[in-house]
């Protein structure tokens, strides 16, 4: 038996949406072989393996319910939350596109990446809010799109929502990769509303090109898990 916290990510100030997240902090108690099948059982946009805590650092894996992925958002704000909370904070995660520096401010939990560690997504601009809602989904299997409007341009607050279906993710309640895509893009400080409550923050670095992504994560509950 091993234990899975089950996360919110990228929850919203009034407490709706949160992308939901599964995490073996002890993830060694699951073979590496195995992963995948566990990750698409569960069904969370994605599931993280703790595999190595040490000093400042700790080594993860993140896999979709269709792959891994050598770099993602929600999962490296959720895990170092919780790091924090019923482990040890740590300084860095270690993830297979690179080293994920990240800290806690007040009650936001950031990180810090590179758009070159996201996987290709297409990134739709639409007119208005109203369109971003109105879209239906798409079949699983189609090439993902992130549509997107601005909801106040000056006060930089944009609408969101990702289909991520080309990685077995109907849609996406909260994107953190898609944020630090769209902090490289439009190269200015970002609240992002996505899902149907999330909210991410966002601000880029024109001098490292990086993209520091928060938010708020809760504890939603522990469950033992039987290999």
């Amino acid at each position: 038996m091993t234990q899975l916290h089950v996360l919110r990510v990228f929850v919203g100030p009034d407490g709706r949406g949160g992308n939901p997240l599964g995490v073996f902090v002890d993830g060694t108690a699951v073979e590496a072989a195995d992963r995948q099948a566990v990750a698409t059982a569960l069904g969370f946009s994605e599931t993280v393996f703790v595999d190595d805590i040490s000093d400042d650092k700790a080594t993860i894996r993140i896999f979709t319910p269709g792959r891994e992925l050598a770099f993602a958002g929600h999962p490296t704000v959720g895990t170092s939350w919780l790091l924090a909370t019923v482990a040890q904070p740590v300084a860095t995660l270690c993830v297979p596109a690179g080293d994920v520096a990240t800290w806690q401010d007040g009650e936001l939990t950031w990180i810090r990446a590179r758009p070159a560690w996201v996987h290709p997504i297409e990134l739709r601009r639409l007119g208005a809010p109203a369109e971003v809602d109105a879209l239906p989904l798409q079949a699983m299997g189609d090439p993902g799109r992130y549509a997107w409007a601005w909801e106040d341009e000056a006060m930089g607050r944009l609408r969101s929502r990702y289909f991520a279906t080309d990685i077995g993710i109907l849609e996406d309640e909260a994107t953190g990769a898609a944020a630090v895509v769209m902090g490289d893009r439009l190269g200015r400080p970002l609240t992002i509303r996505q899902g149907i409550g999330s909210e991410l923050h966002v601000r880029p670095d024109r001098a490292t090109r990086t993209v520091a992504v928060g938010g708020r994560t809760e504890l939603v509950e522990v469950r033992e898990v039987s290999g």
